[in-house]
């Protein structure tokens, strides 16, 4: 049962240090999430950015598709010890974001807000980087239910659950304010390479 859900775990020589100490490489894109899966009403749907921010933003999903097109390939790594490697990815760079809403330079830190007041919290340093993409295609493909259909934020550089799935929004703010798996004891920082799983 495990192998058909994380699909073949023994290492490959070949991908060695491709990932974190302590992880497993998959083929499979295992399904981990708090709640059900919402259901997305496209005529409906709106996309907010908000906070420290001196052009709070709101956009349909016509208008989010109309803006500009990245596409990112990258590894990602989860907290349940699985690594999947070269995912590719589609959406909106979060620079085009930025730039949009004009961020103000006292906002440190953003929180993603989620269907269902899911919520994830990064710094702004760590959100601005070049393979940050508010994803709606993974592989070519829309985004699956399950995965996050219609968006999800992709953080590459952490573990997985500091990027939303079924995102709505983003919220910037002067200081940190901690996200859903933090207020339950994740790691704050969340780095996959130093295996911050849990904080102290």
């Amino acid at each position: 049962m495990f192998d058909r859900l994380f699909g073949d775990r023994r290492p490959d020589p070949s991908v060695a240090g491709c990932f974190p100490h302590g992880k497993d490489p998959t083929e499979k894109f295992p399904v981990l999430h708090y709640g059900s899966v919402p259901k997305a009403d496209l005529a409906t749907w709106d996309f907010r950015v908000h906070g420290d921010v001196d052009s709070p933003l709101r956009f349909t999903w016509d208008e989010f598709r109309a803006l500009p097109r990245k596409q990112v390939t990258t590894d990602i790594h989860c907290v349940t010890r699985w690594s999947k490697l070269d995912t590719h990815w589609e959406g909106v760079a979060i620079q085009t974001i930025l730039e949009l809403a004009q961020v103000r330079p006292t906002a440190t830190h953003v929180v993603g807000h989620a269907e269902q007041g899911y919520t994830a919290n990064v710094p702004l340093a760590v959100l601005d980087d070049d393979d940050v993409l508010l994803a709606d295609t993974y592989e070519g493909a829309p985004l699956e239910p399950d995965h996050g259909y219609p968006l999800r934020l992709i953080v590459p550089k952490k573990y997985f659950w500091k990027g939303p799935k079924w995102i709505r929004g983003l919220e910037f703010l002067t200081h940190d304010q901690l996200g859903f798996w933090e207020r339950y004891g994740y790691h704050n920082d969340a780095d996959p390479w130093q295996e911050e799983r849990f904080s102290e």
